[in-house]
């Protein structure tokens, strides 16, 4: 499958979903009075799929791959972050083991897609001094998550 826009990427989605969930579960009583906690899991997971957009619209695989790495490592923090509201009965133990397998299961799929964009020849304009654009670039990318 040709993918021209981040939207187009499985993993995009699948973040957007999982930053879906964290919204609302960080909507309940509890939980959304911990100003704190609340906010920075939220920033955490917009991160995620923030990093994954914002590298796909980069020059080339060789400013794209610092992206992921970002996100994957926001990944881990909403992960970290869970365990503290399990800790301050925010959520039930079900809630945050469910959702923390979700989140390792995407930060896989983002380790694949950094392996992806290792191997990958196409280093784009701005590293090969090449004059075609970004666009003409990723226009080329096949998904592979």
């Amino acid at each position: 499958m040709q993918v021209k826009n981040f939207e187009d990427l499985e993993i995009w989605k699948d973040a957007r979903l999982l930053t879906r969930g964290i919204y609302q579960l960080t909507r309940e009583p509890k939980f959304s009075k911990d100003f704190a906690l609340r906010d920075q899991i939220r920033r955490a997971v917009v991160s995620i799929m923030s990093n994954i957009a914002e590298g796909f619209e980069r020059g080339g695989n060789q400013e794209f791959i610092q992206f992921p790495y970002v996100a994957k490592a926001s990944c881990g923090e909403v992960r970290s972050q869970l365990y503290v509201a399990l800790d301050q009965s925010y959520v039930t133990e079900k809630d945050c083991d469910d959702v923390s397998k979700s989140f390792r299961r995407l930060s896989i799929m983002i380790s694949n897609l950094i392996d992806y964009l290792k191997r990958s020849g196409m280093k784009g304009a701005k590293y090969n001094g090449s004059s075609r654009s970004s666009s003409s670039n990723r226009s080329s990318r096949s998904e592979t998550t």
